[in-house]
């Protein structure tokens, strides 16, 4: 296990230095000049060179990247700010280090995930469930029905559709907005729970889906029908042996979407006005901020990366027939 998990590591971290290359030399393929940006209208050439200087955008981006990436571990002074490693970057545009403008957005996306997360792992497992148990009949078919309409539901015509029935016509719901959980929990939930709903409304509808189909696989393996055969319950048969196969199917997709959402939900977060990751990659992108844009890429990328580990790692536990080598 040891062994597995240092290859893995060494693994992502490639996979990391890689995404930060690319993400670099796509910056530099935008016709946008950052330092005109920030210079105003008022600009001068002079003006303009300094500013290139002091944003180090006056070497190649091999150079950048490299002094970028040496940041990381060694820290840094911007602006008369000092950096302490890990430090990825300054944000010009905002004028404030990255990793504090990540540490104060990450809540908001961490709160929109957990709370979603929660609501389509227990009723999208659990639906797909009782479709698989009730297979061929009248469940079966609504649950698979309803799944396939909210699968096809896209978050930026749900979220309005959510706004006006839940809050703008009736005020059954407070309008979205973040309230940190330790100021006030019920705020907290208050607050989101009309993105939680419509995000997971959509997300729920895939894990019924894949939750029936692995279910129904299992239930027609041959030790299902050996354990059936030795007079097992039906309950037990499906609950020891059935769920238990379609965990590993779960569990990896589930690893993936939770880096993704931890990442940003870009569409969600725009659509609801969140202050979360997601709507502050599509600001760094606007703003040319290439030192934010970055530092929310590699977030992204790690927290999918370590979430694949984890999934891998599990498999083990969850599957006694798989062995790490």
């Amino acid at each position: 296990m040891l062994r597995f998990l240092v290859r893995r590591t060494l693994g992502a971290l490639v996979i990391l230095l890689i995404v930060s290359m690319i993400t670099y030399a796509l910056f530099f393929a935008i016709p946008a000049d950052p330092a005109r940006l920030y210079c105003g209208k008022t600009c001068t050439p002079e003006n303009l060179a300094l500013i290139r200087h002091d944003m180090g955008f006056d070497h190649s981006w091999p150079v950048q990247y490299w002094n970028w990436l040496s940041t990381i571990f060694t820290g840094g002074t911007f602006n008369n700010v000092h950096c302490a490693a890990p430090c990825f970057g300054y944000s010009f545009a905002k004028q404030e280090l990255v990793g504090g403008i990540l540490l104060n957005r990450f809540p908001t996306t961490l709160s929109l995930t957990i709370g979603s997360a929660v609501i389509f792992l227990i009723v999208g497992i659990g639906t797909g469930m009782l479709a698989a148990h009730k297979q061929g009949k009248a469940t079966d078919k609504i649950a698979s029905s309803v799944s396939l309409l909210a699968s096809s539901m896209q978050i930026y015509v749900a979220g309005p559709l959510a706004l006006w029935a839940l809050c703008y016509s009736t005020d059954l719901l407070d309008l979205p907005t973040y309230v940190p959980f330790t100021k006030d929990p019920i705020g907290w939930a208050g607050g989101l729970l009309v993105p939680w709903i419509v995000l997971s409304l959509i997300w729920t509808a895939n894990y019924t889906r894949m939750t029936r189909s692995s279910m129904v696989e299992q239930l027609s393996e041959d030790y299902v029908r050996t354990a059936r055969a030795k007079g097992m319950s039906g309950t037990s048969v499906f609950m020891r042996y059935a769920w238990r196969g379609a965990m590993g199917t779960i569990v990896t997709v589930f690893g993936i979407d939770l880096g993704v959402l931890l990442g940003g939900a870009i569409i969600t977060e725009t659509t609801f006005s969140m202050q979360g990751l997601g709507e502050l990659a599509i600001h760094s992108f606007r703003d040319s901020d290439l030192s934010l844009l970055v530092g929310i890429t590699v977030v992204a990328a790690t927290l999918i990366v370590f979430f694949n580990i984890i999934v891998d790692a599990a498999y083990a536990l969850i599957d006694p027939r798989i062995r790490l080598a």
